[in-house]
């Protein structure tokens, strides 16, 4: 009845007369909460043409999942490359698809730590539990085409992980919980000021034995459970200076420990970051905010050929990759009357990384293989945000990238003859223009449309380019000839506003040129040899519809729908591919979220998903799949909440890869604990 309501009173705002109301006037509303995503300053969603998603902390608060990426499926249109979340897939599948454009193991979007990248310098790839959950306020999503602010990696959008404030909330928060297949967490996040200065500390420790993956018809004796462990750390010291300014300090650390699958296949990752910045000034007078950070991180992964009867394994590589990055970005904001907001930046960043490998032939080491380089790039960037009308937003950005390709080079080394080959890749300059053009109008109080046209690319990474990779019985090939990816795109959209309930429709379209995608060249008894190669032109095509109702003041339900057609337009090298669609990406996308906020706390996310396919050719199939997770708590005097939760309360057999041996999504997940706030 709520629902049918709030649409009947959608559909009668036409006959209202809004030439005399002020929308200033008008109560808060949900899609009026302030996200620094869009336009890399605070901004309302109702002031933006952008499809933005909010997972605010109450949401996080009631999702029966500990982990980032589950929180975030709850927004239509995200998904990792795979089924399967980061607790146990490898991290080299934890790319972030938006809108159907694939993420192939390396992201599509950008995602965000209060500005500062959280994607793997090398390979592009995200590790979500580096973030302990406890210190994050909230998630945003910014999707469509973003690199008219961020630049490469941002061709799908952004994700943007905002971090509790230091000043702010709790001075003590914790969580420890335990469940199935002795699994334990433990996270915290501590906070203290004092004058001038503040700081914050977040903590997060994680193990579990795991589930055995592959389908139970199909497992042979290699077959062993997917454990994973972790521990990461977040500190930030600030203090207050220049009147309405601020200095802080940032330091992360990551370690995570995981086995894939079978005894020889394992993984494992160490990260450290190091992050200053400046911000002072005022909104009249200008704003600056100055950003520098420095990361390394080495990364340890095996792979292994596994016989057609899982009776046996053996080793196939030994990887090591060591990896470093650098960045700086600045930017400026000023208010030019009370109509336009000004917006200048710059960034520089620089990415050096190798893999260092150990090939084996039946188990024997038989070569070693060193591949890598380094790449270099700048940018500048601009944006107009101006009030034409009092019910005209009329956005404009565009920024300017340049980078270049250094030292690519790969040499291996027969252990036999220690003669070793190199062979050297050429140096490579390239640049990219990336421009947006967005309006909103206020048709009425309670209506905007928006409208945004915009163009976006992503530059190969070191992992594609120089690091070739094996899963089961598949075999990817790097390709150090790869090109950048581009894509021209556009959306209308609607956002109606009633009360405080919301509904937003949003159609779009994107072509991708010269996208990178894991192209099957061979098939033998055994062996799949995909290579990665830029395929011509892919066409993503769809609408996504989002109604968040605030059913009284405790209980919120929020439902998503995306009906997505991503397929290769064009390939002249192999036109067989062309109207295929894209793999792992489903023709339709589900969401539901109700959560009760009260002295009993209830949190119910569901997901579903059409069928999709693992592979360029689609001839192998993923089965249309559900998930339900429940969460219930009890808060008890003293700040003490008591929970318990079921991740896949169905325990559905949920297939997440083809490869061609079907690789399974957690079964029914099941965790109990308690919450300290003080």
């Amino acid at each position: 009845m709520a629902l049918a309501a709030f649409l009947a009173r959608a559909a009668s705002l036409s006959a209202q007369d809004a030439s005399t109301q002020d929308a200033a006037k008008e109560p808060p509303r949900l899609a009026e909460e302030l996200t620094v995503t869009a336009a890399r300053e605070p901004t309302r969603i109702a002031d933006t043409p952008a499809s933005i998603a909010i997972v605010p902390q109450a949401a996080l608060g009631v999702t029966a999942s500990g982990f980032l990426d589950d929180a975030l499926r709850q927004v239509v249109g995200f998904s990792l490359f795979r089924r399967t979340g980061s607790r146990t897939a490898n991290p080299t599948a934890q790319g972030v698809s938006l809108r159907g454009l694939g993420a192939s193991g390396a992201s599509r979007a950008l995602v965000l730590a209060d500005g500062i990248p959280l994607n793997d310098p090398f390979g592009g790839w995200v590790y979500w539990a580096r973030q302990p959950r406890m210190g994050v306020e909230r998630l945003e999503v910014l999707r469509g085409g973003a690199a008219d602010l961020y630049g490469s990696g941002a061709i799908g959008g952004v994700v943007q992980l905002v971090s509790r404030d230091a000043r702010q909330g709790r001075a003590l928060e914790a969580e420890l919980s335990g469940g199935g297949d002795s699994t334990f967490e433990g996270t915290l996040t501590a906070r203290a000021a004092r004058g001038d200065w503040a700081g914050r500390l977040s903590a997060e420790g994680y193990t579990t034995d795991g589930y055995v993956p592959v389908e139970e018809a199909s497992r042979g004796a290699v077959d062993s459970e997917a454990a994973s462990r972790h521990l990461a750390l977040d500190a930030l010291v600030e203090r207050r200076s220049f009147r309405d300014g601020r200095a802080f300090v940032r330091a992360q650390a990551y370690d995570e420990d995981r086995d894939n699958g079978t005894p020889l296949q394992t993984n494992d990752t160490r990260i450290a970051l190091g992050a200053l910045g400046l911000d002072w000034g005022s909104a009249e007078r200008g704003r600056t905010s100055l950003r520098a950070w420095a990361e390394t991180q080495l990364f340890h992964q095996t792979f292994s050929a596994v016989a057609a009867d899982r009776s046996r394994e053996d080793l196939t590589r030994q990887q090591r990759v060591p990896a470093d990055a650098l960045g700086f970005s600045a930017q400026w904001t000023r208010a030019l009357g009370s109509r336009q907001r000004l917006l200048l930046g710059a960034e520089a960043r620089r990415a050096e990384g190798t893999t260092e490998e150990v090939v084996f032939v039946r188990g024997a080491a038989t070569s070693t293989l060193e591949a890598g380089g380094d790449e270099t790039g700048g940018a500048v960037f601009l944006q107009d945000l101006i009030q034409a009308h009092s019910r005209l937003l009329v956005s404009a950005s565009l920024r300017l990238d340049a980078w270049a390709q250094r030292g690519g080079r790969s040499t291996l080394t027969p252990l036999a003859t220690g003669a070793a080959v190199t062979t050297t890749h050429p140096d490579r300059d390239e640049s990219a223009r990336s421009p947006r053009l967005g309006v909103l109008f206020r048709a009425r109080p309670g209506l905007s449309l928006t409208a945004s046209g915009y163009g976006a690319f992503r530059a190969p990474t070191l992992n594609e380019l120089y690091r070739s990779f094996r899963v089961g019985d598949t075999l990817t090939l790097a390709n150090p000839g790869l090109v950048p990816e581009r894509l021209w795109g556009g959306e209308a959209g609607a956002l109606v506003m009633r009360g405080r309930h919301t509904l937003r429709l949003t159609a779009f379209s994107a072509e991708v040129r010269d996208a990178v995608a894991n192209v099957t060249v061979a098939t033998a008894p055994g062996l799949v040899t995909r290579e990665r190669q830029n395929v011509g032109r892919t066409r993503s095509r769809g609408l996504e519809a989002e109604l968040d109702l605030r059913l009284g003041s405790r209980t919120l339900l929020t439902a998503g729908y995306a009906l997505t057609d991503a397929r290769v337009a064009s390939f002249p090298a192999d036109p067989a591919l062309e109207g295929r669609r894209l793999p792992q990406v489903p023709r339709q996308q589900a969401t539901l979220q109700a959560r009760y906020e009260g002295r009993l706390r209830l949190g119910l996310q569901a997901r579903v998903s059409s069928t999709a396919y693992e592979d360029d050719r689609n001839e192998l199939e993923l089965d249309p799949a559900l998930q339900v997770d429940l969460l219930a708590g009890y808060a008890l005097r003293g700040g003490v909440l008591l929970f318990a939760a079921a991740e896949n309360v169905f325990d559905a057999e949920i297939v997440a890869a083809r490869t061609p041996v079907p690789s399974l999504a957690a079964p029914r997940q099941l965790r109990a604990g308690l919450r300290l706030s003080r």
